[in-house]
């Protein structure tokens, strides 16, 4: 699917890339508190041991940290709760098909704002990596660096 984005990142999960092989990017929509869609436009979240599951044909993502937001004055929500996502029936049945495929997992990889100012968030049908795959990729991003290094100095 295309990404729509041409807002402001909020945050990443550059540790997916290196844990995971992803295999498709999915946009979703957030349902979210009023406190914590200002703490997202002030930049306070982190997605490092976030992941999505499917519960009741509904897709919830968890361990997502989403700080309160200072000024709330209403009652401010727990940073750690499950949050709703947003996605049309006949995606999340895709998305079922393929979780139910041995080492299929839904990795968050990033929160952005799109135009319109809505919370997007940017979700990785990944795979694990083993132990050797990590290594070979540090290895070839070292021989990328070397290389590019090779050809700035002429």
């Amino acid at each position: 699917m295309k990404s729509r984005e041409s807002g402001k990142v909020v945050c990443t999960n550059k540790k997916a890339y290196h844990d995971f092989t992803i295999e498709q990017v999915i946009e979703a929509g957030m349902v979210l508190n009023g406190p914590e869609i200002k703490s997202l436009r002030a930049g306070k979240a982190n997605l490092k041991d976030g992941y999505a599951q499917i519960r009741k044909n509904e897709l919830f993502l968890y361990n997502v940290h989403i700080s309160p937001y200072t000024f709330a004055t209403q009652e401010v929500p727990d940073p750690l709760r499950a949050r709703k996502l947003l996605l049309h029936r006949r995606e999340i049945n895709k998305l079922i098909g393929k979780l139910k495929e041995q080492g299929y997992t839904l990795v968050p990889l990033k929160i952005y704002l799109n135009a319109q100012g809505r919370a997007k968030l940017a979700l990785g049908l990944a795979k694990g990596k083993k132990h050797y795959d990590k290594r070979a990729a540090l290895k070839q991003k070292e021989s990328d660096r070397e290389l590019q290094r090779i050809m700035r100095r002429g």
